[in-house]
């Protein structure tokens, strides 16, 4: 089985910072792609970033300059670094990743984290 558990959501102020992070873990041969999207209440999970294995990097518009994906291969993990926050950041974020087992590719997605930006 793999898992793929986050961590790093929560409460933060307008203009503030947050980091989350994401971790696969189970019968891994190895991971392609990962990134992160996000759905708001009421509307359509999006894509905010990703990236491959050689560490290209994908961005949605509204997140240039304020987002930052990056990943460590030897742990098969992804973060997202968030500054700059605002209230239209709100949502419930998610990791995906493109994983490779015996079985063949599949993507796998986290649980989701919830991040806030209120004041």
């Amino acid at each position: 089985q793999v898992q793929l558990v986050e961590s790093g959501g929560g409460l933060v102020q307008p203009g503030g910072s947050l980091r989350l992070s994401c971790a696969a873990s189970g019968s891994i041969l190895s991971v392609n792609a990962m990134g992160w999207y996000r759905q708001a209440p009421g509307k359509q999970r999006e894509l905010v970033a990703t990236i491959t294995r050689a560490g290209n990097t994908n961005y949605a518009d509204f997140v240039k300059g304020r987002f930052t994906i990056s990943r460590d291969n030897a742990k098969n993990a992804v973060y997202l670094q968030m500054s700059i926050l605002t209230p239209g950041d709100t949502a419930v974020y998610y990791c995906a990743a493109d994983i490779v087992r015996i079985s063949g590719p599949l993507r796998y997605w986290g649980q989701g984290t919830q991040v806030t930006v209120s004041s």
